[in-house]
């Protein structure tokens, strides 16, 4: 089966871009740079970037662009066993696409229910209940009584989600592509128009911008900025999330990924300031200071910045047409996330089964649909973040650790190396840079990173938050997480019990792999 490709490059720079660029870069970017010393947290942020989120970048593109598979034919093509980490990063990718949507979701009801910023929640208490009011959240965990109902008005914010993501990626990477050119282009024009309201007539615009740009330096005493600024990267350049492969297999093979990851990821650090910019002089201008952020973007965009909203000027319903241009913007900053991640998502199963691409997306749409239900209950929060705790805390990291072991140790980091360096003019990656980042301080970084997070939780009594039922922590943290590495297991075991698998299975056995043409070529320089 012929593999799809970009349109050109612009499609795919902008692809990746928007896929980069999500709702973590408008809000948890700034809750960070508020909560870690400001310019404290983006020079750890860039020191992190370019140490490991580009070099990891560069690799998982390559590969893709060199098997032309998914996350799981890529890394099996590297190494046959890896496949299991393929499936790993892809049913990882799959949780998180399953509570994401809904919290684009949560953006399409924002703007619906703007106008009342010029009404019901013209003032500051009010708006910060709003969205709460809005989704019904009573907090817990319990599906009992109100924790158990659904918003019948956030429930078709989530079908309307479902279908523009679905729509979105609907006839392949062409698609994407030409879509890319609004919803990349749309947030950053309204971004702009955003942060120029900031500067206009904001008496507090010099502090504003000094809490963001000016490092607090005792903040790099704390291993915690280090630790956040790893995993913003990672989370922010959509890597180890089934994504990147799944973006690089529509490369063409004359395509310059050494100059192009450079493009995507700085593009990606430039629109994360100019997020913080937004929301540090719009808070500022309100009286607010970073002691009224959150690192916790959900509770900065949702429950915090409606108070800023609801006091920025006199006139109600200007304050209201604000609102409703922030939150779109957050709707077209999610939207290119979220089909990235079902694009990755259903990549892997088209390339494994030869499925038709088009019904394997809208098959996973629903299956992943019908599970974000979860999320729109009145517990759907507390279970969200659950759920986003253990994804983002633990098995992204280990899918980052074992992807490096397998491309570094049991791989020629060097062939994927000249598989980046393949149409390079004047700007090549340099042996040393790219190789010691995958074969050495990427892993040791990340494992620390684990073992960081793993004592906490011991520490914590194997529970992240006590408020949360037990048995919630179990089925969306445990068990989740046991389900996401069991994964390739189970794809394992059905392919070797089942006709239609056992064709896979043979066909695959068939194939010759990255593998096997690199060890042709060195027992041909024998």
């Amino acid at each position: 089966m012929k593999r799809e490709n970009w349109n050109n490059r612009a499609s795919f720079i902008l692809a990746a871009i928007g896929s980069a660029v999500g709702l973590g870069n408008a809000w948890r970017f700034p809750g960070l740079c508020a909560k870690f010393g400001g310019g404290a947290f983006l020079i750890a942020y860039l020191i992190c970037m370019v140490v490991l989120g580009i070099p990891l970048l560069m690799m998982e593109l390559a590969i893709g662009r060199k098997t032309r598979g998914g996350a799981p034919k890529a890394l099996r093509s590297i190494n046959r066993n890896a496949e299991k980490i393929g499936w790993a990063a892809t049913t990882n990718a799959f949780v998180i696409l399953c509570y994401y949507v809904i919290v684009f979701a949560w953006c399409i009801l924002m703007c619906f229910v703007s106008w009342k910023f010029a009404g019901p929640a013209s003032d500051p208490i009010s708006a910060s209940e709003l969205w709460q009011t809005e989704i019904g959240m009573v907090g817990g965990t319990s599906l009992v009584g109100a924790g158990g109902q659904i918003k019948i008005l956030l429930v078709v914010c989530a079908f309307i989600a479902w279908f523009l993501v679905y729509m979105c990626i609907r006839k392949g990477p062409g698609t994407v592509g030409k879509i890319a050119n609004y919803t990349v282009s749309i947030p950053i024009i309204m971004l702009i128009i955003l942060a120029v309201k900031g500067f206009i007539n904001n008496p507090h615009l010099g502090e504003a911008l000094r809490a963001l740009f000016v490092p607090n330096v005792n903040a790099f005493k704390t291993a915690d900025i280090w630790v956040n600024a790893i995993g913003q990267s990672f989370y922010s350049l959509s890597i180890m999330m089934a994504v990147m492969f799944a973006y690089g297999s529509y490369l063409k093979s004359s395509s310059n990924l050494a100059a192009d990851t450079m493009i995507i990821a700085f593009s990606d650090l430039l629109i994360s300031v100019l997020a913080s910019i937004v929301l540090f002089t719009t808070m500022y201008q309100t009286g607010s200071t970073i002691k009224d952020m959150s690192a916790s973007g959900i509770a900065t965009a949702f429950i915090i910045y409606p108070q800023s909203i609801v006091m920025l000027t006199n006139v109600p319903v200007i304050n209201a047409i604000f609102g409703f241009v922030f939150y779109f913007m957050l709707c077209t900053l999610a939207i290119d996330s979220a089909f990235s991640i079902l694009e990755g998502v259903s990549a892997a199963f088209s390339d494994k089964f030869k499925t038709d691409k088009r019904r394997t997306i809208l098959v996973v749409a629903c299956i992943a649909g019908a599970i974000s239900l979860l999320f729109t209950t009145g517990s759907g929060v507390s279970w969200l973040d659950i759920v986003d705790h253990w994804t983002n805390t633990y098995t992204l990291i280990i899918v980052g650790i074992l992807e490096c072991l397998v491309v570094g140790w049991f791989f020629k980091p060097k062939y994927v190396l000249d598989e980046i360096n393949k149409n390079t003019k004047g700007f090549k990656v340099h042996r040393w840079y790219f190789e010691s980042s995958v074969k050495f301080i990427s892993p040791l970084l990340l494992t620390g990173f684990l073992i960081w997070q793993v004592v906490e939780l011991i520490q914590g009594g194997f529970r992240y938050d006590r408020s949360y039922g037990l048995y919630a922590e179990i089925i969306a943290g445990w068990v989740m997480a046991f389900l996401v590495f069991a994964s390739g297991f189970i794809i394992d075991f059905v392919c070797k019990h089942s006709k239609k698998g056992l064709e896979v299975l043979y066909k695959e056995g068939k194939e010759k792999t990255w593998l096997d043409e690199v060890k042709a070529k060195e027992l041909k320089s024998i």
